[in-house]
């Protein structure tokens, strides 16, 4: 347990040595692809118009201070060493720092805020009591609402600067390895040459993704490592053949001697340097497949110790031939010796093609976590392996992200405008890191707010300076990522405020469960053989789309299941804890509420294991539920506008075997041992829940066994259920129309009307994500008004 986050990262404390230097091992070709191929660029960047060079350098020796510093304080210091420790019980990235703010604060606008889908054990914490400053920081957070979306904001614009270096990271990393035949051909055939093979790597890079990164996996470890072998011997030999005396660059003196010959022009070149930590992000992001330990022992160990003498031996190369370039012509492979550039030159190719798959794998992942938490339009996620958790591949994002690509290589054709954008995407991604960061040390660490402070103007200030050297150079590049963010920050805060007014319209619109227990032959509504899977968003009530439905066509199952499948702000949900299950109406009604709990990291079923799934957990539940004592709880799942506590039975989680199955009494007055509860419930404040983890197995099929002796209305019930899912299962959703409501703001009816309505006709429909075959899809027409 961390000391100070309380978070289950110790784990990695009782590996062995030997897994942990294979996790290390593993890690370089995932992890570092990006950050180490940054070589390629940062000095042809930095070289490219803002500083020119004199006879004493002190330019090159400035460049090279900067470097050093910038990969010490960021990655280094802050990344290695504080912000791993900021981990959402293993995971990593923007939205597992936003996950653990939420759950130590009810600042979220999503609603997977209520008990009853909340309730996940597994994740303990076990924090310092909060200080009296740090209580006011929360309690400041709390109680303005403008907060709770501004924070949601800066949440997504870090995210969408993360789809953004996944457009050009791929293009700026192929083009500069492709760039090394510049020395081998003249300037003219040079320029006609890069482009198409740069595009031409980029259409193979994307067109293999659906095949997914686990069949040629084993490949990449293999080719950073052996690049980053190659740049150190590189640097090696430079520093010794050219100027062993370079090393004296690493003081900080440079640095200012720098900015004070070049002053506008050396602030200006920042934008390139800052392209050294290009790719630092993923340490975090990743952190989900590997362990905080393997991480920080190959970064310190490896890569930091290659980066600093590929970066020191080609300022001792320049220092010693700089006069003999210009600006255009100084890049990495002018250091390289000529007997060995052509080998150099395939091992950079192949390493910025890993690289490159890193950052489009992490965009494909952090695409499915927005999409999981609602913000983000349903998209087609493939699961490439059966085996690695986590390995997915989105199509239209792929092909978007491939034409995207194309598009900068063209029309850049340069590395000073890839940089310039590369550099802006990267420096607000970690501006939104540092900010995230200073919210977990105060809340969820119980740090004085002055150490968050103390961490936020520190690296806060390091960061704005490389941010807004990036920013002056909007007109050079600087402006795509830009757009990309505003673009997509439109779509995701239109979709997510949509998503939200739908659920609140069900929610008042729900009905009483009195209604549904009136339906009957008296009124003309007929059972019929199956199992209706009605889907809804709704923790409790009767949704208002399977009113539509009775109404339209006045029959409904003779097994009735309402199911909620919900995200939960938690990477992964165990099996154990997945399903919760309670009755709606009395036995003899055989209707039902399933609520299915997936973490934002968490792999959907398949429509086939789901639906075999929910009906073994179900059965398990009428056993549990008929031998138990007393044979009824005291929370009401109807929801029923009347107030009155239907005997029922209690939701109960079907889990997996446990020895002494614990009991959950959750009451929102006492303090809660789970990191997910403790919340306020949308429909009610004092809901009490009786939940109890079930000793079940596994099957595919559920089948009576006729050794048991069972309960003759427990056997009845089961025997309805088998009966039931032999004569087939339908899945009934709701497909919406969403219009603002009369009086709305200008605003608000292009975002609805026009905006929402226009992304959902065009993204996947609910049948999508949720797998759901055609042949038993029921839909269910509904307007929403909101």
């Amino acid at each position: 347990m961390d000391p100070e986050s309380g978070n289950c990262w110790s784990s990695s404390k009782k590996e062995s040595w030997k897994t942990v230097l294979l996790l290390a091992y593993q890690s370089l070709g995932v992890v570092y692809g990006d950050l180490s191929i940054s070589p390629l660029y940062v000095y042809k960047s930095t070289f490219a118009e803002d500083i020119t060079h004199s006879e004493t350098n002190e330019e090159i020796f400035g460049v090279l201070s900067f470097v050093f510093w910038t990969l010490t304080l960021v990655p280094l210091f802050k990344y290695v060493f504080i912000v791993l420790r900021a981990d959402d019980n293993g995971e990593g990235g923007t939205f597992a720092l936003y996950s653990l703010i939420c759950r130590h604060a009810k600042v979220s606008l999503l609603p997977n805020r209520q008990v009853a889908d909340e309730e996940v054990s597994t994740y303990k914490l076990e924090s310092p009591p909060e200080m009296k400053n740090s209580s006011r920081v929360k309690n400041l957070l709390e109680k303005h609402k403008n907060l709770h979306t501004a924070l949601l904001l800066i949440v997504l614009l870090g995210t969408c600067m993360v789809i953004g270096d996944g457009v050009l990271t791929p293009a700026i990393s192929v083009f500069s390895a492709v760039s090394g035949l510049e020395l081998s051909m003249s300037k003219e055939h040079h320029q006609y040459a890069v482009v198409p093979i740069t595009c031409f790597i980029l259409v193979c890079l994307f067109a293999l993704q659906h095949y997914g990164t686990h069949r040629v996996g084993f490949f990449f470890a293999p080719v950073v490592l052996a690049w980053l072998l190659c740049i150190s011997t590189l640097g090696l030999y430079n520093i010794f053949q050219w100027n062993p005396l370079v090393y004296q660059a690493l003081s900080p003196y440079y640095m200012y001697k720098f900015l004070k010959k070049t002053r506008k022009g050396g602030w200006m070149s920042l934008g390139g340097i800052l392209l050294c930590i290009t790719g630092s992000e993923a340490m975090f992001a990743d952190l989900g497949h590997f362990s905080y330990r393997a991480i920080q022992i190959a970064f310190t160990f490896l890569v930091y110790p290659a980066l600093i003498l590929a970066y020191m031996g080609q300022a001792a190369y320049l220092s010693k031939h700089h006069h003999y370039y210009t600006s255009y012509q100084i890049g990495f492979y002018v250091s390289v010796p000529e007997s060995v550039r052509w080998p150099v030159l395939v091992i950079a190719i192949l390493a910025s093609v890993v690289g490159s798959q890193a950052i489009i794998s992490g965009t494909f992942s952090i695409i499915n976590q927005s999409q999981s938490l609602g913000c983000f339009p349903r998209v087609k996620v493939v699961h490439t392996s059966d085996k690695i958790h986590g390995q997915i591949y989105i199509p239209e994002i792929n092909w978007m992200l491939m034409i995207l690509c194309l598009a900068v290589a063209v029309g850049f054709r340069d590395t000073k405008h890839m940089g310039n954008a590369s550099g802006l995407a990267v420096m607000t991604v970690m501006l939104v890191t540092t900010c995230l960061t200073s919210l977990v040390i105060i809340l969820c660490w119980h740090k004085p707010p002055l150490v968050a402070l103390a961490f936020l103007l520190f690296f806060g200030s390091v960061e704005v300076l490389y941010f807004s050297a990036s920013l002056i150079k909007f007109r050079e590049g600087a402006w795509l990522p830009i757009l990309l963010a505003l673009f997509l920050m439109t779509v995701m805060f239109v979709w997510h405020y949509a998503t939200i007014k739908k659920y609140e319209f069900d929610l008042h619109n729900k009905v009483s469960l009195d209604w549904l227990l009136a339906l009957g032959p008296s009124l003309g509504i007929a059972r019929v053989p199956g199992i209706g899977l009605v889907y809804t968003d709704l923790i409790s009530g009767i949704p208002a789309n399977f009113s539509r439905f009775v109404t339209n066509l006045p029959a409904f199952h003779r097994v009735l299941i309402f199911v909620c499948v919900k995200s939960v702000p938690v990477p992964y949900v165990p099996p154990a804890e997945r399903y919760l299950v309670g009755r709606v109406g009395p036995p003899n009604h055989h209707s039902y509420r399933c609520i299915v709990r997936y973490g934002y990291r968490d792999v959907h079923q398949d429509v086939d294991s789901f639906e075999s799934e929910l009906v073994a957990r179900l059965a398990d539940f009428i056993r549990f539920d008929g031998s138990r004592c007393g044979g009824s709880g005291k929370y009401s799942v109807d929801g029923s506008q009347s107030g009155e506590s239907v005997d029922e039975g209690a939701l109960t989680v079907i889990g997996t075997a446990f020895l002494d199955p614990p009991a959950y009494d959750i009451d929102e007055n006492a303090q809660p041992a789970s990191v997910s509860i403790g919340f306020q419930t949308v429909e009610s404040i004092g809901d009490m829940i009786e939940m109890e983890p079930v000793s079940t197995q596994r099957r595919v099929r559920f089948m009576l066994d006729e050794n048991v002796e069972v309960d003759s209305r427990i056997r009845e019930e089961l025997e309805e259920l088998w009966e039931a899912q032999n004569a087939g299962t339908a899945f009934i959703l709701g497909h919406s129309h969403v219009k603002a409501k009369q009086g709305s703001s200008i605003l608000k009816r292009l975002a609805i009307n026009f905006g929402y309505n226009f992304l959902r006709r065009n993204c996947r429909g609910p049948e999508v994500a949720l797998k759901v075959p055609p042949v038993s899809l029921l839909e269910v027409g509904m307007v929403y008004v909101v």
